[in-house]
């Protein structure tokens, strides 16, 4: 009787349980992760990622150390500018658009805000990063 009401408490408590998304490797900030940096850990802990498809192909904020669960807060998508690199400036309002060279300040992803350098006036401002990664300036 003893052993059937231990048994009947393990499955109890492991019912509430969930396969959480873990990395198999230590990766590092700015790395894109891959199917084969994941494997799945039985734990129960809210806010992780149980479905291979919101991570793969998403970018480590923060070193992600193997065996620990993946938080959104430590993924994101990835940076399609870096630091230094030139951009193209465009600014636009009803029918005028206006573009200019200019030079990244920080690193980002779509629909990030950073800031940029004009080298024509050396004015710094800040933008949205676009999918072409072009910078729109308000």
């Amino acid at each position: 009787m003893k052993l059937v009401l231990t048994f009947l408490m393990v499955l109890m408590a492991q019912s509430g349980w969930a396969d959480t998304l873990v990395p198999v490797r230590t990766i590092r900030a700015k790395q894109v992760i891959t199917a084969e940096d994941l494997a799945y850990k039985s734990v129960d802990i809210a806010g992780t990622f149980s479905d291979p498809a919101e991570v793969i192909g998403q970018e480590a904020r923060v070193s992600l150390y193997a065996g620990r669960p993946i938080r959104p807060g430590d993924i994101g998508p990835p940076a399609i500018i870096e630091r230094n690199d030139l951009i193209m400036l465009k600014f636009s309002r009803g029918g005028l658009v206006i573009s200019t060279e200019g030079r990244s300040l920080g690193r980002g992803s779509e629909g990030e805000i950073i800031r940029a350098m004009n080298l024509a006036s050396r004015t710094t401002i800040s933008g949205r990063i676009s999918a072409d990664g072009s910078i729109e300036v308000r």
